[in-house]
């Protein structure tokens, strides 16, 4: 498990360093278009920082790039993700976890997710790319989901679709509440 934690760790610390050359964008830069600390940047492009689900989607925003190509690496052929295994971040102030299941190779607009959350403080997201819609069928427990003061319950089986280019929320009900999140990312090409 820490091989799969460090090995997850230095491939953003890869994929942050390439799409901040891509970009032009100096560590400060990037550091303040994002909202996070420089030292904090530095360290994660260091491969010794401790990412959380939030500083990424804030970094692939800041970078113009699905949160995707920061942390999963791309695969060929078939791929078989056992549960509790797969890339997995943590959120920073609450008990939810998203573990990448295929992210969108180049040319497609989609990425799946796992998610799995606990009661407590509800994971609010900030808003994606635009263009970012997300599709979310619960599996198991109950959720308040969807755009921030226009959030849905949803009970297993149920399925939900909303813009993820506005601030919203993931809220579990119950203990153990797990979904799977598609996300398609909408954008224009230059």
């Amino acid at each position: 498990m820490a091989d799969a934690a460090a090995s997850v760790v230095s491939f953003i610390a890869a994929s942050l360093r390439r799409e901040r050359a891509r970009a032009g964008l100096s560590l400060t830069e990037l550091a303040r278009r994002a909202g996070i600390a420089k030292s904090t940047l530095s360290q994660l492009e260091g491969g010794t920082g401790n990412p959380s689900v939030e500083t990424i989607w804030a970094l692939g925003v800041a970078l113009g790039v699905p949160f995707a190509r920061l942390v999963d690496p791309p695969r060929r052929g078939v791929q078989v993700i056992r549960a509790g295994e797969g890339p997995a971040l943590h959120a920073e102030r609450s008990d939810y976890e998203a573990t990448m299941l295929a992210s969108c190779p180049p040319g497609a607009r989609r990425d799946i997710y796992r998610v799995c959350a606990q009661p407590g403080p509800p994971r609010s997201s900030q808003p994606h790319m635009p263009g970012t819609m997300e599709h979310l069928v619960l599996s198991t427990g109950r959720v308040l989901a969807g755009p921030a003061g226009e959030a849905v319950e949803l009970l297993p089986g149920d399925y939900v679709l909303y813009p993820g280019d506005v601030p919203h929320i993931f809220d579990a009900l119950e203990p153990d509440t797990t979904g799977v999140i598609v996300m398609e990312h909408i954008w224009e090409r230059d």
